[in-house]
């Protein structure tokens, strides 16, 4: 019995023992944790001892690789825009013309709107025409009046070409017969003087000396008259010169028609080109003055003025071809080539250019003007206008 006793009191120790040793699974783990961290601080505090820790290759090789793709995107960028142009200081251009009447009145007719397509020869605007179709009917009778004045000169130059001749051998021939008559008169007088007195009378005597005197003076007056009508070239070129003056007044008369018919004509102002009304300032009724601007027409000719900088112009040529982007037309893209480059910046003709003789000098790129000609792409439904903003890509040779 004192072994069994033994034995069982042993069996307790045992037992108490056995859970002293054993412990849960928690608390095991809790123990092998903080061993790892004890050993974790003591590498740590070895490797703080020791040499540090190298960074990473990887953000090197990503950032070598981003500089690769970029240079090549530089690279594709440069290769393929190197032969090509371009520039947003470019604008559409064309022709406007401004239309103004050439004499003055109230407008009477009005066929126009504003921004309506005209064709080259349509009727615009009509001005009131009475008071220049009576400057056509004066006109006219003026020049009526002035052509009967030249056809009576001609007449009296044909006379005179006949009677002047006629007039001058008139009076050649009374000369002569009075010359006749004075040599008669002459040898009556020598014979009352040479004859004896008895033989003759004194009234003889008398009659012989005023028959003599008679005949004297009729020789006088006779060469008198001839020697006016000798003037025969003379008097003809006077009335030569008359029948010239009438012409001239023909002439002026005509040109006076003439122009009453055109004042006339200009009553219809009539469209010079094919193109769009704009700028309109002419209402019915308005009186309008000669010379001031009614409205403009702009010409469906369009082109583009692009203002490159003077380093682009190296390798520009006239003919090279352009594409063109219409920034109103995003869908838009027209085709052209370089027509012509400006001979001089756009400072230089500027209203104000630069004066550069100065102190103080400041070097400014220079801007040339190049007109582009469209040859395609040009909406027919949507026309373009002056002064949009474009985008033009010159492609160089």
């Amino acid at each position: 019995m004192s072994d069994q006793t033994a034995s069982s009191q042993d069996e307790p120790r045992q037992q108490n023992n056995a859970g002293k040793d054993e412990k849960p699974a928690d608390q095991k783990g809790n123990d092998k944790k903080s061993n790892g961290d004890d050993k974790n601080g003591k590498e740590g505090k070895e490797g703080n001892g020791g040499q540090k820790k190298k960074p990473g290759k990887k953000p090197l090789i990503i950032l070598a690789i981003v500089v690769v793709l970029l240079a090549i995107i530089a690279f594709v960028w440069w290769f393929a825009t190197r032969n090509q142009l371009t520039t947003d200081d470019a604008y559409t251009d064309g022709n406007a013309i401004t239309i103004a009447p050439q004499v003055s009145g109230y407008v009477v007719d009005l066929r126009i709107n504003d921004n309506i397509y005209v064709h080259k020869g349509d009727l615009l605007v009509v001005i009131d025409k009475r008071e220049y179709q009576a400057q056509v009917d004066a006109a006219q009778a003026q020049l009526g009046l002035a052509q009967a004045q030249l056809n009576a000169a001609e007449v009296q130059l044909e006379i005179a070409r006949v009677q002047y001749p006629a007039q001058f051998k008139q009076a050649k021939a009374q000369t002569l017969s009075a010359q006749a008559n004075l040599t008669q008169a002459q040898a009556a007088y020598a014979r009352q003087h040479t004859v004896d007195q008895r033989a003759t009378s004194q009234q003889n005597i008398d009659t012989a000396d005023a028959q003599q005197a008679t005949a004297r003076a009729n020789v006088q007056q006779a060469q008198a008259q001839q020697q006016t009508a000798s003037l025969v070239p003379q008097q003809i070129k006077q009335t030569e010169a008359t029948v010239e003056e009438r012409r001239q007044q023909v002439q002026q008369a005509e040109a006076q028609l003439e122009q009453a018919q055109l004042n006339l004509s200009y009553c219809e102002v009539r469209a010079p080109s094919d193109g769009w009304i704009t700028k309109r300032n002419v209402q019915y009724g308005s009186f309008l003055q000669a010379g001031v601007s009614l409205f403009s027409i702009v010409t469906p000719e369009i082109w583009v003025t692009a203002n490159f900088k003077e380093s682009q112009l190296e390798r520009m040529r006239v003919g090279d071809k352009v594409t063109v982007d219409v920034d109103a037309y995003p869908k838009v893209e027209l085709h052209g080539h370089v027509d012509s480059v400006q001979l001089g910046s756009g400072s230089v003709f500027s209203a104000f250019p630069a004066e550069n003789a100065t102190g103080n000098f400041v070097k400014i790129v220079q801007r040339v003007p190049v007109k582009i000609v469209i040859d395609d792409g040009m909406p027919r439904d949507v026309p373009l206008g002056l002064g949009l903003s474009v985008t033009p890509k010159v492609y160089l040779k």
